[in-house]
């Protein structure tokens, strides 16, 4: 008996989207906050404003995942 249920995903198009949004938002959100770590002196207020949109899309994409969780498929 295995530990944990196979996820094959999802068939609504509408859950699909957001499972694909989520995890672009991660992802995006932590390559904008590395690119922002290894940028330049005299950029440094992109370096900044770059890392803080990051932190944000991350934190969007968190938020997201427990949203996904709590709905259900019809």
């Amino acid at each position: 008996m295995a530990f944990f249920k196979a996820y094959r995903g999802t068939t609504q198009r509408r859950l699909v989207r957001m499972e694909r949004l989520i995890w672009a938002l991660i992802y995006g959100g932590l390559l904008a906050v590395v690119v922002a770590y290894f940028m330049s002196e005299p950029a440094q207020t992109l370096a900044t404003s770059l890392t803080y949109g990051g932190a944000v899309a991350v934190a969007v994409g968190v938020v997201m995942i427990f949203v996904r969780a709590r709905l259900r498929e019809e």
